[in-house]
């Protein structure tokens, strides 16, 4: 009987675990639909006139669900607001919020998360959260300056990472752009092979 209790438990937990990992799976998906919308639009696309005339989708890595963390969010209420270097001259004031605490790959890590002082201003940016970082992917499959991640203020001390949601800065895709260049304790000393690949014009436009 109670053999048969254990393997009902074991069942309905696999189950569950399944069904965690279709709708994570399905909110990737619509993730990647969104963004490739974005970059087929003219209005919207960071791509140049002549790039964006052959561009079809972005390159993205294989959905990996295990690269969907949740962190211990820790609030840090008293950090004072920096200038956040760039790919230029600009100077965008950023804060400290808080910091994510997980386990990938059998390590513990931790990863700032920032807050935007010229967005939160704006009703529609007052609960978002940036999330910079760079990894060993870096340069050979993902992009030389790092990757972003949006995040939103949690309403309790968990916050999901989805590195698949991992996006590139538009500086990735032209020069005329100026984005933030991730902080140096933002860095993750193993490779983070989800999310959305380097962008190289010429396999792009096959």
């Amino acid at each position: 009987m109670y053999r048969l209790s254990f393997l009902l438990m074991l069942f309905c937990s696999y189950i569950v675990a399944q069904n965690q990992d279709s709708t994570t799976i399905k909110k990737i998906l619509t993730f990647q639909e969104e963004l490739n919308k974005d970059f087929s639009s003219e209005e919207k696309s960071p791509l140049t006139s002549k790039d964006f005339k052959t561009f079809k989708a972005l390159d993205f890595f294989d959905i990996d669900t295990l690269y969907s963390v949740s962190a211990k969010f820790i609030r840090t209420p008293y950090e004072t607001p920096f200038i956040m270097k760039t790919t230029t001259n600009r100077e965008p004031i950023y804060v400290k919020y808080g910091e994510a605490h997980f386990v990938l790959q059998e390590k513990e890590w931790i990863l700032n998360i920032y807050q935007s002082q010229g967005l939160k201003t704006q009703p529609e940016y007052e609960d978002y959260l940036f999330l910079p970082f760079t990894d060993l992917t870096n340069g050979e499959t993902s992009y030389g300056g790092g990757r972003f991640i949006d995040l939103k203020v949690p309403e309790g001390d968990v916050i999901l990472i989805d590195f698949n949601m991992a996006y590139n800065p538009y500086c990735a895709y032209s020069a005329r752009y100026s984005c933030p260049i991730p902080p140096e304790e933002n860095h993750l000393e193993l490779e983070i092979p989800v999310g959305v690949k380097k962008y190289n014009k010429h396999e792009a436009n096959k």
